[in-house]
């Protein structure tokens, strides 16, 4: 994630950089070494899209301060 918004992974973690979902769940984060977006928790995609034929999971990554 670092690397796509051209920031070093020190910048990214001193900009508060999170990533949130819609009904405020912590699906996804950012490892604190790597700045690889990883699963923060199990994913259930029968509790997420109950009987949708495409379940997708959004989410918005936001960074403090100017880009």
């Amino acid at each position: 994630v670092a690397k796509d918004l051209g920031l070093e992974l020190s910048a990214l973690r001193a900009r508060g950089a999170r990533l949130v979902s819609k009904d405020r769940r912590t699906y996804f984060s950012l490892h604190e070494k790597t700045g690889h977006l990883v699963t923060a928790e199990r994913i259930d995609r029968e509790q997420l899209c109950e009987a949708a034929d495409e379940c997708v999971l959004r989410c918005e990554m936001i960074v403090e301060g100017e880009m």
